[in-house]
């Protein structure tokens, strides 16, 4: 706890370091940028719930991972009027339950200070290895897709730079995704990192029944075996003890953790030893300060943390928290092939004034230099695309 009271003295030294700043104003409203039929087919992404918080400074903040317009009055009762510095009371007045607006203020924080937010919160990388969850089109068990598709993206993405991909384990046959992995594998080689998630809540919605024990074990030893880098929710969301005894189990890391919102569901994971590795969410877990806080608490008990992952314009804010919390990897997700993250968020650079995101080298994503969340947002493309 002593690293987030420093954190927070900092924030409170930098605001009465400046001119007290207030939040002014409050929006949240949809975008849709136009593609052509082709692209659209293809999965690009052309549409953003866009944030920006105004400041009597004259400084805003913007997100693309906003909540719906219609949670627009309870923001502004939380914030308007409010001290932008004041993150704590932010969050207790229900920020959590808006990441994507937790993310704006962070970005006008971040302004106002000249720095970006990742370098606030004390984070020294500068660069992190990026990993593609990979989706295809069409039924969501990704039965369809053949082991040799799925082997071809990622040789795909590997000769592209980067260094892991993640596909759905959700198929009929549990043990079908271990023989993916086993292809996959062969394709690409022993450096390559292949990771599998379960998403156990999701399936159910394609008829599929939460796995037992059973399964899950002879699953991870199977991946195991073919060399997987990981197994991401094998079990409900609920089950503390399935996944502990899984991972006391088997070799193969077990994680989870991105349905969660605030510390306390992760502190429950950690004192039952649940996951090998937490995955707080970017946006649903509460936002980079949660986040942050739940990278605190996980090195306590010297567990990594690496945050489940998202596309496009949105993916600016989960940078941020990755960068400050010095995690391995960000997930890139979700990928639709044949597509990379580049051409897949493409249409979204015609909202930023540089037409320039997020830089990849060598598989690696960039810390952006501009102050706050990286995003040098064209005001009068925000009004021409607004929906």
């Amino acid at each position: 706890m002593g690293e987030i009271t420093r954190r927070s003295f900092s924030l409170s030294a930098l605001a009465a370091a400046v001119k007290p700043v207030r939040i002014r104003e409050v929006e949240i409203f949809a975008i849709q940028i136009p593609v052509s039929k082709t692209e659209s087919d293809a999965g690009v992404n052309n549409r953003y719930t866009a944030v920006t918080v105004a400041t009597d400074a004259g400084v805003a903040g913007y997100s693309f991972a906003g909540p719906s317009p219609n949670a627009l009055g309870e923001v502004r009762n939380a914030l308007v009027g409010q001290d932008l510095f004041a993150m704590e009371t932010h969050l207790k007045n229900g920020l959590y339950r808006w990441g994507g607006v937790e993310h704006a203020v962070w970005d006008a924080i971040g302004k106002v200070a000249n720095q970006p937010v990742y370098k606030l919160l004390g984070g020294a990388k500068t660069a992190v290895k990026a990993y593609l969850t990979c989706v295809w089109p069409g039924p969501l068990d990704q039965s369809h897709v053949s082991f040799k598709q799925q082997a071809e993206m990622a040789v795909k993405i590997k000769n592209a730079g980067f260094k892991g991909m993640k596909i759905r384990a959700w198929r009929p046959n549990p043990l079908d995704d271990a023989d993916a992995c086993r292809e996959i594998r062969a394709a690409v080689g022993p450096d390559f990192a292949i990771m599998f998630d379960r998403t156990a809540h999701l399936p159910q919605s394609v008829g599929q029944k939460v796995w037992d024990y059973e399964t899950g074990l002879k699953v991870a030893r199977a991946l195991e075996k073919h060399g997987a880098l990981w197994l991401e929710e094998p079990f409900a969301r609920d089950d503390y003890e399935s996944p502990a005894k899984l991972a006391r189990a088997v070799d193969i890391p077990i994680t989870g953790g991105e349905g969660y919102v605030g510390v306390d569901s992760f502190r429950e994971c950690l004192t039952h030893g649940t996951y090998d590795i937490l995955q707080p969410e970017g946006r649903g877990s509460g936002g980079i300060a949660i986040c942050r806080k739940v990278a605190t608490l996980a090195e306590s008990f010297h567990v990594p943390t690496i945050l489940h992952g998202t596309m496009g314009l949105m993916l600016a804010g989960w940078l941020q928290a990755t960068l400050a919390i010095g995690s391995e990897w960000q997930e890139v997700a979700l990928i639709t092939p044949p597509l990379l993250p580049e051409e897949q968020w493409a249409p979204g650079l015609k909202v930023l004034k540089s037409g320039k995101f997020i830089a990849i080298r060598n598989g690696e994503l960039q810390a952006p230099e501009l102050a706050g969340i990286g995003l040098d947002v064209d005001e009068e493309a925000l009004r021409k695309f607004r929906v």
